[in-house]
């Protein structure tokens, strides 16, 4: 909705700004907690290829932690990719409204 509106020349609202605002806010929120995660997937995936040096089943927790840890990875950079985004649209709407 904000892309098709910055394609127009209707300005924007100080309404619609602050929700944009908003918005960021949630997404900068949600990206703080899934970097949080990520580094625990990381540092559980360490400790255990750590453990495999004594027993070899902890290989099958390592495998499981590796899958779950490049999900959350990907995640990750698609929030901050997001994240960055919203950055752009919403300079691109201060630059509309002066």
């Amino acid at each position: 909705m904000i892309d098709q509106r910055l394609e127009s020349d209707k300005p924007f609202s100080r309404e619609e700004m602050e929700h944009h605002l908003t918005k960021i806010e949630f997404f900068q929120h949600e990206r703080l907690i899934h970097l949080i995660v990520t580094m625990f997937y990381a540092l559980f995936t360490l400790l255990f290829i750590y453990l495999c040096l004594f027993s070899w089943l902890f290989i099958i927790v390592v495998l499981a932690l590796l899958c779950f840890l490049i999900a959350y990875v990907l995640h990750y950079f698609f929030l901050e990719n997001n994240v960055q985004y919203l950055y752009k649209q919403y300079d691109r709407m201060l630059e509309r409204k002066k």
